[in-house]
């Protein structure tokens, strides 16, 4: 109740507390980014194995599945992917140790990738960005649980343009939980926000389909809306949407211009859900009163 009482009188130290989780975390969210899309590229093997009745010896390749070696986001330790060198705790401190050991492997020198303490740098200030505007209660912890899986799926999706289920539908859960003691709204509003969510950009999808014949978003974009209806409830569906559209236009129209990236590659749409989600998440109420202002409603 001291450590509380005294957090409270000082908002700067909980903010920067926040702030210093969010670089553990994002260190943990590394792993996890890492780690996952190979879990779920083993299982998928298995299953279709399983499924062709085909033997081991027609994989190619040596994955986890086909190893004895045991895979997962806790088991082996982090090491260098080249010597094999273990990290060391001393040299998993977020950032300081990236910054310590210049960027490179301690025992061969081989470059660590920068996006490694980028991501807990950016973790580390949106957790302390959540910290300061929700101050000391409920919404921030749940606050800070939605930030980090945003961020774990934004990065999941550039690199291999996958929304794992074992992360947004946890949540989404989570999110109706939530409501049950109206941490961001009811309970009724966020249920109709999950529908919403999903049937929204469902709908989308399938008049794209009809009119098209190609797929425009996968079914992970509907399950990342809804995950952010269950959150933060109906009102916010739009403005997520409109939002995310709105970025993911300038961002692609700009990569086309710029990078003369062919228009036809597909841009994973996740991310921009999850910055328009977060952005809402935090001052949804005001965009929408700004809105409204404008339009002199």
């Amino acid at each position: 109740m001291e450590l509380i009482d005294y957090l409270h009188e000082s908002p700067t130290t909980f903010v920067i507390c926040c702030g210093i989780l969010g670089l553990a975390i994002g260190s943990f969210l590394n792993v996890v980014i890492l780690r996952l899309p190979v879990m779920m590229e083993s299982q998928w093997r298995i299953q279709c194995r399983e499924l062709l009745e085909c033997s081991d010896d027609n994989t190619a390749t040596a994955t986890p599945e086909t190893t004895s070696e045991r895979f997962d986001l806790i088991y082996p330790p982090s090491h260098c992917p080249k010597c094999g060198h273990k990290i060391t705790a001393m040299e998993n401190i977020p950032v300081l140790s990236y910054l310590m050991l210049r960027g490179k492997c301690s025992a061969c020198g081989v470059r660590i990738p920068a996006r490694y303490p980028m991501i807990e740098t950016i973790t580390g200030i949106l957790s302390a960005v959540v910290a300061w505007y929700f101050g000391i209660g409920w919404e921030v912890g749940a606050a800070l649980l939605v930030t980090w899986s945003l961020i774990c799926l934004t990065v999941i999706d550039i690199d291999h343009q996958l929304l794992p289920d074992s992360i947004t539908l946890p949540f989404l859960w989570l999110g109706l939980f939530a409501s049950l003691y109206g941490i961001f709204t009811d309970t009724a509003t966020a249920i109709i926000g999950a529908m919403a969510g999903y049937l929204s950009l469902w709908s989308v999808y399938k008049l794209f389909k009809w009119t098209t014949g190609k797929e425009g978003m996968g079914y992970g974009d509907f399950k990342l809306l809804a995950m952010l209806g269950a959150w933060m409830g109906w009102k916010m569906i739009l403005p997520v949407i409109l939002l995310s559209s709105l970025v993911g236009a300038v961002v692609g129209i700009t990569m086309m211009v710029v990078r003369g990236r062919d228009r036809n590659i597909p841009i994973p749409f996740g991310p921009y859900l999850a910055t328009a989600g977060w952005i809402c998440l935090l001052w949804g109420d005001q965009i929408i009163r700004l809105y409204m202002d404008w339009m002199n409603i």
